[in-house]
């Protein structure tokens, strides 16, 4: 089980290129990447967008890449040396009008915008790829590492909460039972009273327990609470993206809690499902950080 949440770094450097990687994922609903690339190397963005799915498969996740070009093939400087002329024309112009002194250097003229321009490296894109390759590998790896650690933490925390809603559902199944015998006990004296008077006939009291049992019987409620309590502990076993999983199971315990709080006729089971539903809320939000 991974966490969302890592951070990785990478570096490779061959022939005089080198690429810096790093990878930052946050939990998100989705897979949601955004790659920083220059122009030069715009064309590779498909290529790191694919390596990122085969890992990555929920999680917003920011990518920046450093480009360092120390071949021999980097760009050559030129000068622009039309333009370099009007500078020193209309400055020489000027000059002469304002009667200045005529200070012009070399250095000055070429601070100048666009009077030195540098050739872009015209390397192709996808031969670059393999280092860029390397790097990434080493990013993902030391973010997934990251990701599988944080997310053992999660599983440790998760189980405690389900071995405290297990607690809370056996207590359930002590108090469950006793809730109808309570109120067969205090409907029965009560309906004592009323035969004794004449005025209710003796079938009664089955009829009235019988009701009253179906609308606060919980048995089958329990028994998917179990069942879900198994499949939450298997999930969070499995060599794969659980999160969406455990999302719809925790779902599933909430919804069978909230049907035994309203069927709840006991104060002791109404304490007992508010405890159940604040633990559920819990693991509600942790699981909103797991891949």
């Amino acid at each position: 089980m991974k966490s969302m949440t890592g951070f990785g770094r990478g570096e490779a450097e061959r022939d005089g290129y080198r690429f810096t990687v790093e990878i930052k994922t946050v939990n998100h609903r989705y897979f949601e990447p955004s790659v920083r690339l220059s122009r030069q190397l715009a064309a590779l963005e498909a290529n790191v967008r694919n390596r990122l799915k085969e890992t990555i498969v929920r999680g917003k996740t920011d990518v920046f890449i450093t480009f360092v070009d120390h071949s021999d093939k980097q760009g050559l400087v030129s000068i622009n040396e039309p333009l370099l002329e009007s500078y020193v024309t209309a400055l020489r112009e000027a000059a002469a009008r304002l009667d200045l002194r005529d200070t012009l250097c070399a250095g000055d003229i070429l601070r100048f915008p666009d009077v030195l321009t540098q050739e872009d490296n015209n390397e192709d894109a996808e031969t670059l790829w393999p280092i860029l390759e390397e790097a990434m590998d080493q990013a993902l790896e030391h973010l997934n590492a990251m990701r599988v650690k944080e997310g053992e933490h999660l599983k440790a925390d998760l189980l405690e909460k389900i071995r405290t809603l297990e607690n809370c559902h056996a207590k359930l199944l002590e108090q469950a039972p006793l809730v109808v015998e309570a109120y067969k006990e205090r409907l029965h004296t009560r309906m004592d009273e009323l035969i004794a008077k004449g005025t209710l006939e003796p079938g009664r009291l089955e009829a009235e327990v019988t009701v009253f049992a179906d609308k606060c019987a919980i048995d089958e409620e329990l028994t998917r609470l179990s069942s879900h309590f198994a499949q939450f502990r298997q999930t969070v076993e499995l060599a794969e993206p659980v999160g969406r999983k455990l999302d719809f199971l925790t779902q599933e315990l909430n919804r069978e809690t909230n049907t035994i709080a309203s069927k709840a006729n006991a104060l002791g089971i109404s304490r007992t499902a508010l405890d159940m539903k604040n633990e559920i809320e819990k693991i509600r939000e942790q699981i909103q950080n797991i891949e």
